[in-house]
């Protein structure tokens, strides 16, 4: 590369950056002790390397689990200089110690497992480089690192994009890390040189486009880190920060290896991106966490979409390794395989979810397979050691694109098993039916705006100044669909994979040219006919720092200023009678048998939504359980798949809020369901301590701010 690292100058409290550890009280791990599930704890975001988010603990069942209580919560409102009300965090159990993440500043926190004490507190305040960061909020946790004779430390990724190890036992810093506990991790990032072909330059340290709210991976003696950037369906340059997948040394910190996620100059890949536009391109983070198969030495990396996800006529090519799942060598950072499920990503379909590492039996067969969840509801299952599909994944033809400058792949590969395991289009028969009425409604209102397509992948279409048709084209999958972050989870006894899926997340892919002055790009999304408005994506300018107007808003301002835009009338609608614009259910959790490649089953997840139970056009009729739209985790018992509710609903004798609903894994039959005073926001964890299990959740939202929960059976019980 044409740079050179910088080095990072020690952190003090003189400084405009503070280490400010608290410590409440001493955390008395044993010595030498290493965690595991089989233990009772929970040592990782996933629960093990492979991804499972599986713990054999049974002491929590069908019979008991509508006798959960709470036992104790943590209110996250202290850990910033607001509430957090976006909290996403899956804590760690080790030994009788809760991690985690918390508020709207990315405190650590250590809690007592038993009682929800807090033990000690770490917080840093880095200023502007985290008031301005892409991925702000309190992440989705904290990860563990131990030698196995005592020293035991807690890792995490700051909202300003810094590499931090905790003592484990005090919340200091581990001052042999790094330097003084941290590294930089904006050191090594880059983007290109326009107009020079296999030039790069560092960002800047402070204001330079990087960031992560995923937890790193810790195997063994080394830490992954992903990398993730804003919301890419507005961008305002196409030259932006660069997506790196690194390796580093647990003990010392330093970087074992980097993996360019676009590749540079001369390397694999690069050739996919024509115009030697992988230069002048930037995003494909992978901002999802990543698994391991530690007996191979392999880790599998799941990477998101190139800038922009809509259009790409700045990128022509398929855009290697946008929208692929990688295998690198743990060790050396070499790629063993690589399986790009969208060429020429323009539909957000990034990876998004961990891979699921399973031994799983096929045709009376041992596999070692690796199976990846997605936004497009597909389970993507290949051989994690030579990358061959497990069954076929065929190439089909698809539509191709009409906006000028934008060159589409003329096929997609399809897997023919596992079936989809939720929607993949929006066609006619999918539109809202509660009634006649209500279905004709719908079929008039796509008829007068949309543009569909009966696959997966119809294209943005540039949308009518006029504010006509097409207003978009209607997609399913690409912004909220399917599987996303919380990702999937597995039970390696039965070789069973559960997923959770939105099933009505629409997308409506316009484009639009930006306004003049503003960017130099050609298109991003929008709704023609409406003045230009920039989405920042959730949780972006709610970090403690932020500026109530961000720096994008501040241009676009400007451009507007110098070149005024009025709407020529309403928006479009986007639903019938207050009703979405597809029919239930909205949620789904599905079971796939991963030696058959066969749906066991599938329910709808959550219950109908106080405004579909409420709504005036539906009165008189018996409706059915819809599930719920949103994204949410599981995790996996011995006999039970548990997850809570994604939003708010009414029920009889209780206040407005949400449930933990727990699943029979056999059947799929709700065999209970715990009152949760707001939705879950992050994904659930068990441990059991002390003799008992707990099951402990993330909630947040509307009005709610961050708490932690943590229910268990009565005494006695």
């Amino acid at each position: 590369m044409s740079y050179r690292n910088r080095s990072i100058r020690r952190l003090s409290s003189a400084a405009v950056i503070a280490l400010t550890p608290f410590v409440i009280a001493g955390v008395a791990n044993a010595q030498g002790y290493t965690p595991s599930t089989a233990k009772g704890d929970w040592p990782m975001y996933f629960a093990e390397p492979t991804g499972s988010r599986y713990s054999p603990q049974d002491q929590i069942n069908a019979s008991n689990f509508n006798k959960l209580e709470l036992a104790w919560h943590f209110k996250t409102d202290a850990m910033g200089a607001h509430p957090e009300y976006k909290l996403e965090g899956t804590p760690l159990e080790i030994n009788g110690t809760v991690y985690t993440t918390a508020g709207s500043r990315r405190a650590v926190v250590a809690l007592d497992a038993k009682t929800g004490e807090l033990k000690w507190v770490y917080s840093m305040n880095e200023g502007l480089r985290a008031a301005i960061a892409p991925r702000q909020l309190s992440g989705r946790g904290v990860s563990y690192w131990t030698d196995g004779n005592g020293d035991d430390r807690i890792a995490f990724i700051t909202t300003g994009y810094r590499l931090v190890e905790l003592n484990a036992k005090t919340g200091q810093p581990v001052d042999a890390f790094g330097d003084h506990g941290v590294v930089d991790l904006k050191v090594g990032a880059y983007t290109g040189v326009m107009g020079q072909p296999g030039v790069y330059k560092q960002i800047d340290l402070t204001t330079g486009e990087i960031g992560l709210h995923s937890t790193p991976t810790v195997v063994d003696n080394t830490i992954l880190i992903g990398s993730s950037f804003k919301e890419g369906s507005q961008p305002l340059e196409q030259n932006n920060t660069k997506g790196l997948t690194r390796a580093f040394d647990a003990r010392t910190g330093k970087l074992i290896w980097t993996f360019h996620n676009i590749p540079q100059k001369g390397e694999f890949g690069y050739d996919s991106w024509e115009k030697n536009s992988a230069d002048f391109n930037g995003n494909t983070g992978t901002w999802a966490s990543m698994t391991v198969d530690r007996e191979a030495g392999l880790v599998y990396v799941p990477i998101e979409d190139p800038t922009d996800d809509a259009y790409g006529g700045g990128r022509p090519g398929n855009d290697l390794f946008g929208d692929s799942i990688v295998c690198l060598d743990i060790n050396t950072g070499k790629m063993k395989w690589y399986y790009q499920v969208t060429h020429h990503p323009i539909w957000d379909y990034d990876m998004s979810s961990p891979p699921l590492v399973a031994d799983i039996t096929v045709d009376g067969k041992p596999v070692k397979a690796v199976a990846v969840p997605s936004k497009q509801a597909n389970l993507y299952m290949f051989d994690r050691i030579t990358g061959k599909p497990i069954w076929p994944i065929v190439e089909k033809p698809v539509m191709q694109s009409d906006v000028p400058g934008e060159k589409t792949s003329k096929t997609q590969p399809f897997p023919t098993k596992p079936p989809p395991y939720s929607r993949q289009s929006i066609t006619d028969a999918d539109l809202v039916d509660f009634t006649p009425e209500i279905k004709k409604a719908a079929q008039d209102l796509v008829k007068k705006y949309y543009k569909t397509d009966d696959q997966m992948f119809g294209p943005a279409v540039v949308s009518s100044p006029t504010g006509g048709y097409p207003t978009a084209i209607l997609d399913i999958g690409g912004l909220s669909g399917g599987t996303n972050w919380p990702g999937a989870g597995f039970d390696p006894e039965t070789h069973v994979a559960f997923l959770p899926a939105l099933n009505a997340g629409i997308s409506m892919f316009g484009l639009v040219p930006l306004p003049e002055g503003l960017s130099d790009l050609k298109y991003d999304e929008g709704t023609g006919g409406q003045v230009f408005r920039i989405g920042a994506g959730p949780g972006f300018g709610s970090a403690s720092d932020a500026p109530k107007v961000s720096g994008d808003d501040q241009k676009l301002a400007a451009a507007l200023a110098a070149h005024p835009q009025t709407s020529v009338g309403p928006p479009p609608p986007r639903s019938v009678d207050g009703l979405p614009l597809v029919k239930p259910p909205y949620g789904t959790v599905t079971a796939i048998n991963m030696d058959e490649g066969a749906i066991s089953w599938q329910v709808a997840h959550g219950d109908t939504p106080d405004e579909i139970k409420n709504n005036p056009a539906l009165k008189g009729l018996n409706i059915p359980k819809t599930g719920q739209a949103g994204n949410v985790g599981e995790v996996i018992t011995k006999s039970l798949v548990v997850l809570g509710d994604p939003a708010y609903s009414t029920q009889p004798g209780h206040p407005r809020g949400a449930y933990l609903r727990a699943y029979d894994q056999k059947t799929g039959d709700q065999v209970g369901a715990v009152y949760m005073p707001a939705p879950q926001s992050g994904s659930p964890m068990t441990y059991s301590y002390d003799g008992k299990q707990y099951i402990m959740v993330a909630v947040s939202g509307g009005n709610y701010s961050g708490d932690y929960l943590a229910y268990a059976l009565p005494q006695g019980q």
